[in-house]
């Protein structure tokens, strides 16, 4: 199993350091434009090799596509990251561009491959590898969902004062501050809705929160997230690499699932060999119901900002 990350920043080596550590990928290809970082960064992460008792092996290599030949996976991180204030979609203008290219060179080396975007907006960074490739749909996965769940786990768990491994929920619509859809009505704790221990209003504010939680943390550290996005990109690989028939939500292209069409938007999927397997259709509220159309309506809007 060879996987590929494109981007070796913050992001992309915490990518490779997860995926390396669950030892299931024989080689990790690291790759960056810039002279000689992901060669040190690959380095650094091999020497931790013995400590951390992996052995999947990580490669660093400067812009030359060719040593990315034959990767089952492809994870794109690469791009401006956002700034104190910044939203994700302010970033499309320059990370459209980047994407475009990294895409084709990657499908020119490894046309089997399965592409996992991370770059964003995220999102419209899926659609517009959907429209400017010739891969098949179930191949193009957008990351946002499960780092998205991740971040309302953990709002969930702290509201709650119960350990993570008791929670579960899941956000889906788009991946941006005002498009995410973190579905309250349905999260758990030890398969007890927790609205049996919380009140709306606490609900309300877990809510808030998740949706935020991308910009909260480029408030405190100065620019994005790398450690949850970076261990969501890992999970999601081990999934398809492992044929997991795991749950997740993410991006994904919809025909009409959900009442849309011609949107890549978050969603409930099953990953497993092939990517995404099936789309799983679950019932909304009429209020979540809403809630996703307006976040649809963001994306398109975002959408419509590509030159394509």
């Amino acid at each position: 199993m060879k996987v590929t990350v494109v981007g070796a920043g913050a992001v992309g080596a915490s990518c490779a350091e997860y995926i390396a550590i669950k030892n299931f990928a024989s080689e990790v290809v690291l790759l960056d434009i810039k002279e000689g970082f992901a060669e040190g960064k690959a380095m650094d992460l091999m020497q931790t090799a013995s400590l951390n008792g992996f052995d999947t092996k990580i490669t660093g290599i400067t812009n030359d596509y060719s040593a990315t030949a034959n990767s089952d996976i492809c994870v794109i991180t690469s791009g401006i990251p956002r700034k104190p204030g910044m939203t994700r979609e302010e970033l499309i203008g320059i990370n459209a561009g980047i994407v475009k290219s990294v895409s084709s060179s990657l499908i020119e080396h490894s046309p089997n491959t399965i592409i996992i975007v991370v770059s964003n907006p995220m999102d419209t960074m899926t659609y517009l590898v959907h429209k400017t490739t010739n891969l098949p749909k179930h191949r193009i996965i957008g990351m946002g969902g499960a780092l998205d769940s991740a971040r309302f786990k953990y709002r969930l768990a702290e509201a709650l004062g119960a350990p993570i491994s008791d929670v579960d929920g899941m956000v889906i619509g788009g991946h941006s501050d005002v498009g995410m859809v973190p579905l309250t009505r349905l999260a758990t704790r030890n398969s007890v809705l927790v609205s049996e221990f919380l009140s709306e209003d606490r609900l309300n504010q877990v809510k808030e929160d998740t949706k935020v939680g991308g910009a909260t943390l480029t408030k405190l550290l100065g620019t994005s997230a790398w450690y949850a996005p970076g261990a969501a990109v890992s999970g999601l690989v081990q999934a398809i690499a492992c044929d997991q028939k795991k749950l997740f939500p993410c991006s994904t292209l919809l025909e009409g699932e959900y009442g849309l069409d011609d949107i890549c938007i978050g969603a409930p999927v099953i990953l497993g060999k092939n990517g995404i397997e099936r789309v799983v259709e679950i019932d909304l509220s009429d209020a979540e119901k809403e809630h996703l159309q307006t976040s649809a309506e963001g994306v398109r809007k975002t959408n419509g900002l590509l030159e394509l």
